[in-house]
């Protein structure tokens, strides 16, 4: 319950704060049905999942593990996705051997925000918060981007039909400059002016704001919680972050080196034009990574909340790291977060993902 208060604490306090709340979309309706096979076996003496990553995504043992058959399974598939998910009905996790077609397949990263790197987007000082909250954190997070989600984009950019990225608010003139949108793609002339104009904007601004109260005016009788109102365990208001540090245009993080035929989506704008972008591209799959596991990464516009109903998701687990309140790694946190999303969702992780030569033609 802790855990859940802080998770919808954050989400009010920062994730609202930029505007990031997405549209209630319809289920898309049926296209046809097929009979799945779903007997179990068990696999016997299986190793640890997740466990290509262990200093930001525990490794998760689990006593029962079955294997099935594949949920996904393209004609003339290019792209092997092995991917996992929790039943408490069948007493454990089954495994399944997917079978993608690449070209409709989109890699879909939430919120790489470009903060405390060389962008330039800072943490305000000294009691601001962004992202992961702090610029300790915020570290951490930065050589996860460069040791891990870099590396996946550029094996899979040249496969797979696209590479996207999720950012704060609506498109605004710098970052159409900067970014390809839904909208369209810049010049290399215009992308060369938005790399000025964004590094001179963010260097602009005055990245401070108010320190922590010495003193306290609380209620006599009931302290604790009118401590825990005064106080609160995160405030990304203006009172710490400072006016406008919301509305700066939010970089994607420097550690990812975007290609000029990525795309960038914003919150604001909202799912349904992700979603008929994707569609339009012939995406049917999407491979999700991103920031924070615990809820950006399931509540935002290319979260799996959204994203699921539409396509068919694959979450990358250690593509991503969840909140670590209180600890000094995300380790512990992303494993939970990964194993509760688990109940609704497929989980895969970077090594699970796999090229397949084939010869067969893809006329879907």
């Amino acid at each position: 319950m802790h855990r859940l208060q802080f998770s919808v604490a954050v989400i009010l306090a920062m994730l609202s704060a930029a505007n990031l709340v997405s549209a209630e979309v319809a289920s898309p309706a049926a296209s046809g049905q097929r009979t799945y096979d779903n007997r179990l076996t068990p696999i016997a003496n299986p190793a640890p999942l997740l466990a290509d990553q262990p200093d930001f995504v525990e490794p998760l043992r689990e006593t029962k593990r079955f294997e099935a058959a594949a949920v996904v399974d393209d004609p003339g598939a290019d792209l092997s996705v092995r991917a996992w998910r929790f039943s408490y009905n069948a007493r454990g996790i089954v495994e399944f051997p997917n079978r993608l077609t690449a070209r409709h397949t989109a890699i879909v990263v939430v919120h790489p925000w470009g903060i405390d790197d060389a962008n330039g987007w800072k943490s305000p000082e000294p009691a601001g918060v962004a992202l992961c909250c702090t610029p300790e954190k915020n570290r951490i997070y930065n050589r996860h981007v460069a040791e891990v989600v870099n590396p996946f984009l550029k094996k899979y950019r040249s496969l797979v039909g696209i590479v996207g990225f999720s950012l704060p608010n609506s498109e605004d003139p710098i970052r159409k400059q900067l970014y390809r949108s839904v909208r369209g793609t810049p010049s290399d002339s215009d992308r060369e002016a938005g790399k000025k104009a964004i590094q001179e904007r963010l260097a602009s601004f005055k990245y401070g704001a108010n320190p922590v109260e010495s003193t306290l005016l609380i209620d006599a009788s009931h302290p604790a919680r009118d401590y825990m109102a005064k106080f609160p365990g995160i405030d990304s208001s203006a009172k710490f972050n400072g006016e406008g540090f919301w509305q700066l245009p939010i970089p994607v993080a420097s550690a990812i080196k975007v290609a000029p035929s990525d795309v960038v989506f914003y919150d604001a704008e909202g799912y349904p034009l992700l979603r008929d972008f994707l569609k339009q591209q012939g995406i049917r799959h999407v491979l999700l990574c991103g920031y924070n596991t615990d809820m950006c990464v399931c509540s935002t516009t290319a979260g799996y909340e959204n994203l699921s109903r539409d396509f068919n998701v694959f979450l990358v687990g250690d593509a991503t790291i969840a909140t670590f309140p209180a600890v000094d790694t995300p380790k512990f946190a992303t494993q939970t977060a990964l194993a509760k999303a688990s109940l609704t969702q497929l989980v895969t992780q970077i090594s699970w993902v796999e090229k397949l030569e084939t010869t067969t033609d893809d006329s879907q």
